[in-house]
């Protein structure tokens, strides 16, 4: 009872913008990521990788229609698109989502894509 994504109506702040037979789109009030929200299968997958075939299709067709009601809301620039797979992945709440992030030319990291911080020397493994 306690994931957010299974049971969205527990989360008072999460408010369920779009839907369609398989997943949700969500979103929570953001102060930096303004428009920001997930798309969220309605039947529990821990990762991307449980989705079936259905929940694929339906991800992309709500992908679409996000997209279409975040550029008439926002008209960002751009968007980052993104799934955390596994702890290690940076994932926090085991049901699978994927973020949708409307981007902005004038913000501070502009041009700056989800994987800038991964390539970072200081995230290089060391080798044993």
């Amino acid at each position: 009872m306690s994931c957010p994504f299974c049971f969205p109506e527990t989360d008072r702040e999460q408010s369920i913008v779009l839907s369609n037979e398989y997943c949700l789109f969500v979103q929570k009030p953001q102060e930096v990521l303004i428009g920001s929200g997930l798309i969220v299968p309605k039947m529990q997958r821990e990762t991307a990788f449980e989705l079936t075939t259905d929940e694929w299709q339906a991800s992309f067709e709500l992908l679409q229609q996000v997209k279409e009601l975040l550029d008439k809301e926002y008209a960002p620039q751009g968007y980052n698109l993104g799934w955390n797979c596994g702890d290690i992945g940076g994932q926090e709440i085991f049901h699978a989502h994927i973020h949708v992030i409307p981007r902005f030319e004038d913000e501070p990291l502009a041009g700056k894509g989800i994987r800038y911080w991964l390539k970072q020397s200081s995230n290089q493994r060391s080798l044993r």
